[in-house]
């Protein structure tokens, strides 16, 4: 199955091989799992619990969406500009440039377009509406964050990408060519050729695989963005780590931080945040501006669907948090950081005012084998 991706070998494997993060030809977390993250009482889920677990997991309508469009074709007056599409998919507008992090245009996250996890919620444009793009990023290779389909379109245009260590074979996989490839292991750079712009790669806390034998083939990462008068940070996938205080100390402070929120269990509290322990990686970066990340398009987990924005704006203002929470689609300058207001409330009671008999369907899990052949996240 070619949504599988490729392995690497030759060059590629070699300097996979030669990281510190390696264990042979595997790579792994290095920093300890800080205590409290992962309830040891707490079982993994199920195939059932994903099949029919876990209440409001899903909308009953569509969520509130903008056409970011017009908007795009006027420069940001601060320089910096940001546009969430859904999950971790993020239109970055910085000085002049536009990159593109984690876009996953598929149906599912999965590699099947029959089964898997089923997105709830669409991309707000559609992907050959996207304007012309100067760098693509990728954090890691799950589903949800690296689509076949998505990159198999990219793979037509004439764009970069930048990515972390062994993903590249995927991408060579699925036609983009080598050239347009860089990739970073933890703290290694990358200056887009022409511009002021550098990516570095960065640690996070997760893990990486596509299939069954594949696990931590590849590495996974957070990347940073550092222009002439900009800097953001990417979480990818991540659970907490006091890393984030050294990300802060080398390359903060950071005008705009997007970290991942949603698909939270106890029993994986160590490679995913959700929205309380986002707050704790926030203040370890240094603050700034954030708008959370990874919920609103994909049910990976057994929370209610809007629990991530809901447990943010409850705690985020105490803990001196600068929200910034649009809607989708809706491009925001973190200079101009708007109040948030909830648009995400009165989905479920407006839909079930409409349609009285609707009842809730596990749309995300539509036709999942009877054993999960694949990571989900």
């Amino acid at each position: 199955m070619k949504s599988l991706g490729s392995w690497a070998a030759g060059a590629r494997l070699e300097r996979m091989k030669a990281s510190p993060l390696g264990a042979g030809d595997r790579f792994r977390n290095v920093h300890p799992v800080l205590p409290g993250l992962r309830d040891p009482q707490a079982r993994m889920p199920s195939l059932t619990d994903f099949l029919c677990g876990g209440e409001r997991r899903v909308p009953l309508a569509r969520l509130p969406a903008v056409d970011p469009q017009d908007t795009w074709a006027r420069a940001p007056a601060s320089g910096l500009r940001v546009t969430w599409l859904g999950h971790s998919t993020l239109l970055l507008e910085i000085d002049g440039l536009r990159v593109l992090t984690d876009p996953v245009w598929g149906p599912r996250a999965s590699p099947s377009r029959f089964a898997g996890p089923k997105r709830f919620q669409p991309v707000p444009v559609p992907l050959r509406k996207m304007p012309p793009l100067d760098l693509v990023l990728v954090s890691h290779d799950h589903y949800d964050h690296l689509d076949y389909p998505t990159i198999r379109e990219l793979a037509h245009v004439d764009v970069p990408f930048v990515t972390s260590l062994g993903v590249g074979a995927h991408l060579e996989a699925w036609g983009v060519q080598a050239e347009r490839i860089v990739e970073l292991d933890w703290w290694e750079s990358h200056r887009l050729p022409g511009t002021g712009l550098t990516v570095t790669a960065a640690p996070s806390q997760h893990f990486s695989g596509r299939g069954l034998k594949d696990r931590n083939a590849t590495l996974w990462s957070s990347l940073v963005l550092r222009s002439a008068h900009h800097a953001v940070f990417f979480s990818g996938d991540t659970g907490l780590t006091t890393e984030y205080q050294s990300i802060r100390e080398r390359l903060g402070p950071f005008d705009l931080v997007m970290l991942e929120v949603g698909a939270f269990h106890p029993a994986w509290g160590d490679i995913h945040l959700g929205p309380k322990n986002a707050l704790e990686a926030l203040r370890l970066l240094g603050g700034g501006p954030f708008l959370p990340i990874h919920w609103g398009t994909f049910s990976l987990a057994m929370h209610p669907w809007d629990d991530p924005a809901e447990t943010l704006l409850e705690l985020g203002p105490n803990m001196g948090a600068q929200l910034v929470m649009p809607r989708l689609g809706e491009p925001v300058e973190p200079a101009q950081v708007p109040d948030v207001k909830p648009w995400w409330r009165g989905v479920d009671e407006r839909a079930a005012l409409a349609r009285p008999q609707a009842a809730e369907t596990p749309a995300s899990v539509e036709g999942l084998p009877k054993e999960m052949p694949w990571p989900i996240d």
